[in-house]
């Protein structure tokens, strides 16, 4: 009887160092899943904004037989023009001449060939007008080419549309998208029962601005000059702890 007793003792020590183990190692491996468990979300935020500033660009040519009589040409048309643009309210201060481009047009043999005999010259001149009235851009940009009943040739181009303050409010719609990535994580949390800890990672998405309405999207991000109504957008994908 007396060698169990001697033997019982150590083996209950043993036992309860073994359950206190086994305690210990599940409390450890309950904190550590604990502190892995983590949620993703990604906020976003959209801002409606309009343009403030146009620009219009076009091209003035001219085509003579002579190098003089086509530059001769290319002036005639020039206060024509400017004449157009300030009748419309823009400043001559807001029209910019860029320099003149020329070329001869050669004469061509059979099978495609250059003769070396010169046709004509080419005369062009780029043109560009700004404004923060940018009403006034469109409604010139769809007006212009009927300067054509005047003998003026004039391409123009396709206007542009910015935004000045686009700087400030991309940091602007940033911040409200990593509010609303916090707000989505806390829901989540408090739908489990569990309360939100610290973040852990962020990575914020390209800034895309497009058009009203559109669904266009890039990898690299969109900037959209060619329309006036725009949205910008803002993505952030943030991961945070559990607790």
């Amino acid at each position: 009887m007396k060698e169990k007793n001697q033997f019982l003792i150590p083996a209950a020590v043993l036992a309860a160092g073994l359950i206190l183990c086994a305690f210990i190692i599940a409390l450890t491996w309950r904190a550590n899943r604990k502190a892995d468990q983590t949620i993703t979300v990604t906020g976003s935020a959209k801002k409606e904004i309009t343009s403030d500033l146009g620009f219009l660009r076009g091209t003035l040519s001219s085509r003579a037989a002579t190098a003089e009589a086509a530059y001769n040409e290319l002036n005639r048309q020039k206060p024509i023009v400017v004449s157009y643009l300030t009748s419309k309210g823009f400043s001559q201060d807001k029209i910019t001449f860029y320099t003149i481009s020329s070329y001869p047009v050669y004469e061509m043999g059979p099978g495609g060939v250059q003769t070396g005999r010169i046709l004509d010259y080419n005369y062009s001149q780029r043109i560009e007008v700004s404004s923060n009235d940018v009403q006034k851009i469109r409604e010139v940009s769809l007006d212009i080419s009927s300067l054509v009943q005047k003998g003026v040739s004039f391409m123009v181009e396709m206007p542009e549309y910015h935004y000045t303050k686009i700087a400030g409010l991309k940091i602007e719609i940033q911040a409200e998208a990593a509010k609303d990535a916090i707000n989505r994580a806390e829901r989540i949390a408090q739908a489990t029962n569990r309360s939100l800890g610290a973040i852990k990672s962020a990575r914020m998405g390209v800034i895309q601005i497009t058009p009203r309405f559109s669904n266009m999207v890039s990898d690299y991000g969109v900037n959209d000059l060619s329309s006036i109504d725009k949205e910008i957008t803002a993505v952030i994908s943030a991961s945070f702890q559990l607790e």
